[in-house]
């Protein structure tokens, strides 16, 4: 590799290998995409003349895509969700924040340390088999039973709190997959340049552990995202809530529909920001690869 005319280097030109490699991945591409838009067209009007001549298929529309009881329940379910939004920022940062703690100390490495990791392996190990169904019921209802002096009984606090404690056992896996996959080689020359243990984990090891495991953490947070509508089972007024109270004094499910589709709103550009990132992680590790 020779030097440019600004002391640059000059990055050689791609072999006709390489880029006959690129058209012929384009071009499967594009076959891909033209089968797959032909495919789900297919499947979407199977799925539309398979539904609407089903023999209840008039009786279903009335309770479920009632247009007047969907209009009558937007702002209702939408201002729920506000609620489920602000619930969402506030586990995600503490869900970061704890999962990465529990990720740290399990990694810690020497005897000394074993009944921290000890600790923390039971913590993941109980929350991630725990439903978290069950756990809101536990904390919802049996942290108030203890009126325990300073302690919070607010139902969005306390389902907060549930979705926190399991979720931070998942993402402190993914943490401490990530952290294990940086090489050993890393940590020895960082150390072999003077950096403490701590300096080599912070400058070293987690801005290449998180760089790895960012597609699995977004993954994660969409599912956290329509989680949060868990909360509602201790009565929190969320737009899962709202949904419950406006189908029953209206005797129709269309509201649990509108409540449906804002959730997916909400998740769908995450899901593609997670799409991106993986895909982003895939090119990065064939880069090897451009000669």
């Amino acid at each position: 590799m020779s030097a440019g005319p600004a002391g640059g280097a000059v990055v050689p030109p791609v072999s006709e290998v390489e880029q006959g490699r690129r058209s012929y991945r384009r071009s499967r591409q594009r076959r891909s995409t033209g089968v797959a838009v032909a495919s789900t067209l297919v499947f979407a009007a199977v799925l539309l003349v398979g539904t609407t001549s089903a023999p209840g298929w008039e009786r279903t529309r009335e309770s479920f895509l009632d247009w007047d009881v969907a209009r009558r329940s937007f702002l209702p379910v939408l201002s729920g969700l506000w609620l489920n939004l602000r619930v969402l920022v506030v586990a995600a940062v503490c869900v970061l924040v704890l999962a990465l703690v529990v990720a740290l100390l399990r990694t810690l490495r020497g005897p000394v340390w074993a009944p921290v990791r000890l600790l923390m392996t039971l913590y993941t190990d109980v929350f991630r088999g725990m439903p978290l169904i069950v756990l809101l019921y536990i904390v919802g209802f049996g942290v108030p039973g203890l009126r325990l002096q300073g302690v919070p009984t607010d139902p969005v606090v306390l389902g907060a709190t549930a979705i926190v404690l399991v979720y931070s056992a998942y993402v402190a896996e993914v943490f401490r997959a990530g952290i294990e996959s940086v090489h050993p080689s890393q940590r020895a020359a960082a150390r072999a340049l003077g950096l403490t243990h701590r300096q080599t984990t912070r400058l070293v090891v987690l801005p290449q552990a998180v760089r790895n495991v960012t597609p699995p953490l977004l993954n994660d947070l969409v599912a956290l995202q329509k989680d949060v509508g868990l909360i509602s089972v201790l009565g929190a007024i969320d737009a899962v809530r709202q949904a419950q109270i406006l189908s029953a004094t209206s005797a129709d499910f269309t509201p649990y529909i509108v409540a449906a589709v804002l959730f997916v709103l909400l998740a769908v550009p995450t899901a593609r920001l997670a799409d991106w990132a993986t895909a982003r992680a895939r090119r990065r590790q064939q880069a090897g690869g451009l000669l």
